[in-house]
């Protein structure tokens, strides 16, 4: 893996976890890279790390590191290019009620408690989980993974006439946003807010002046990860080389 010249990123480690079973793919095992120690992965760092196709759960830089499968694409949106289709025009006419509030990264229980009502409609493991109810280690996986930051990051809250319909957790780094993760309200089966919000960070980018909007992994394979597709023009990152 080539790294940057930089001092602070020639200091950092990497090494390879131990297989685990891949959340996307079925039969599938994988392994990920991650960089360490946490402490030297500031803004500036990722902001590196994030280029060469890194990601951020929590306090953790990592990227895909699969021995026998290659299908974690890392793609990031070109947003002076962007133009939207006639579908996401739709998805966006039909929520521009919905105000937002960007606030500092914590734990907020109105938060979790959409977050857990997300996961148990969207990304049930088997249906046994739909009577499934939160407990304390939830909680702490959620913190760990949400609210939990070495970089520069914020919340964004969407409501719809004060109720709360979707939150986001979004990394601003040296030339882009990084969309970290999205939950938001199952239960409204009419909706269209993943397509909604990613138009949101596309257009909040724009407003701060910078070029790419980073939408994580493209894994065409898997119906979790193939929405990202749509949106282009995008950039992939091949071989070392974000290309078109």
């Amino acid at each position: 893996m080539t790294l940057p010249s930089d001092q602070t990123l020639q200091k950092i480690q990497f090494y390879v976890t131990s297989s685990y079973n891949c959340g996307y793919l079925p039969n599938q095992l994988a392994q990920s890279l991650i960089a360490s120690p946490q402490h030297l992965i500031d803004a500036d760092a990722y902001s590196d790390l994030i280029q060469l196709g890194f990601r951020r759960s929590g306090k953790f830089a990592y990227r895909p590191h699969c021995e026998h499968c290659q299908e974690c694409i890392p793609v990031r949106i070109v947003l002076q290019d962007f133009i939207s289709s006639r579908s996401q025009k739709r998805a966006h006419k039909l929520h521009k009620q919905l105000t937002t509030a960007i606030l500092p990264v914590a734990f907020h229980h109105e938060h979790y408690a959409l977050y857990a009502n997300y996961q148990k409609l969207r990304h049930p493991n088997d249906l046994a989980d739909l009577d499934k109810k939160p407990t304390d280690d939830d909680a702490e996986q959620y913190q760990n993974f949400l609210c939990q930051t070495n970089v520069e990051s914020v919340l964004i809250e969407f409501r719809d006439k004060g109720q709360l319909k979707m939150v986001s957790v979004i990394d601003i780094v040296r030339d882009g946003i990084s969309a970290v993760y999205t939950f938001y309200d199952a239960t409204d089966t009419k909706a269209s807010y993943g397509t909604y919000n990613v138009l949101w960070q596309i257009n909040w980018a724009k407003q701060l002046n910078l070029p790419y909007l980073y939408l994580g992994y493209l894994i065409k394979e898997s119906k979790k990860m193939a929405y990202k597709q749509k949106f282009s023009p995008q950039e992939k990152l091949i071989n070392g080389e974000w290309i078109k």
